[in-house]
């Protein structure tokens, strides 16, 4: 079986391994990915993104797709199409980022409710200022939208600090770690308790803008908004206009609607708004979880066994 990676570090970890398995390995570099004769016989896409730059249609003889993303969005419809018609298997990296961005989830909670922006500023300038209105995260209630991997590593990681933890899934089935779980429909129960909405929900047609300015508006005074999801969940001109009142406390933002956040937004401007540029995965371990999860899946695929992390359109995951 033939297999296209487009991570260099893959093979150079786990290259003798995967070929003692029958695998005959391949490599070209995803941003300049150009199409060549022998991909019509590969069998196996290991890749982020290689859509934009061939036309899938061209691996005619591919069987299936393993994505280092845990999102389809990169997916367009007509290619999703494709890979549904073709029965073409889907795979992501579900659960593979979940600690790293459990834990940027944490910090960013802190560095809101301790302000250290402000501190930030003042050391800057030199500055010995005492700050006082500064809020502990103990006894506070902790809104997550999504109860997936990722909202689970950031409650558990919560719960030692006593805090309430609710959740937002399809059917406010229960999740552990959390105090209790609401559905969709009561997301704006959870949006009026919550000190802290995280969150964490999959971009899809039913997620785009669920975060709009009447969602926001439901949002508690001094509350504080995460998002490690994607950008398109939050309708950030509404967000905007809620920091510019002052009506929020602050924001943590590892994702925006377009990608890099153009130099002119208005979110660049606010102090109490912490800007990542879709980093929040990256730790010394993500790329390691990546690579044994990629080998798992290669190791099934050979015995003819059931594969982790089946994706699903619908879901967006």
């Amino acid at each position: 079986m033939k297999v296209l990676f487009t991570f260099k570090e893959f093979l150079t970890d786990k290259k003798e391994e995967l070929e003692s398995l029958g695998y005959e390995l391949y490599y070209e570099k995803e941003s300049s990915l150009e199409f060549k004769p022998y991909m019509e016989e590969i069998d196996i896409l290991v890749c982020y993104n290689p859509f934009n730059n061939v036309d899938i249609k061209r691996f005619k003889n591919l069987k299936w797709i393993q994505l280092s993303s845990v999102g389809l969005d990169q997916i367009s419809e007509e290619v999703g199409e494709y890979i549904k018609e073709q029965g073409i298997i889907l795979t992501n990296n579900k659960g593979g980022y979940g600690i790293p961005i459990g834990e940027w989830i944490v910090m960013n909670i802190l560095e809101l409710s301790k302000k250290s922006y402000d501190f930030f500023e003042n050391r800057r300038e030199r500055k010995w200022k005492p700050i006082y209105n500064i809020t502990e995260i103990y006894g506070k209630t902790i809104g997550m939208l999504g109860t997936g991997s990722i909202a689970i590593e950031a409650a558990k990681r919560l719960k030692p600090f006593e805090v309430e933890i609710l959740g937002v899934n399809t059917d406010g089935r229960a999740v552990e770690h959390f105090d209790k779980c609401y559905s969709m429909k009561d997301i704006n129960l959870v949006l009026n308790k919550s000190d802290v909405v995280v969150v964490t929900l999959p971009n899809t047609e039913d997620t785009y803008h669920i975060l709009n300015e009447k969602a926001l508006d439901e949002m508690k005074e001094e509350s504080c908004l995460i998002n490690v999801s994607r950008g398109r969940v939050i309708d950030e001109d509404a967000l905007i206009r809620k920091l510019e009142k002052g009506d929020i406390k602050g924001a943590a933002l590892d994702v925006f609607e377009e990608e890099p956040l153009a130099k002119e937004s208005r979110l660049w401007d606010f102090k109490n708004v912490i800007i990542t540029p879709h980093n929040s995965w990256v730790s010394d371990n993500s790329f390691h979880r990546r690579t044994e999860m990629f080998y798992e899946n290669l190791k099934r695929y050979s015995l003819n066994e059931k594969l982790l992390n089946t994706a699903d359109f619908k879901k967006g995951y």
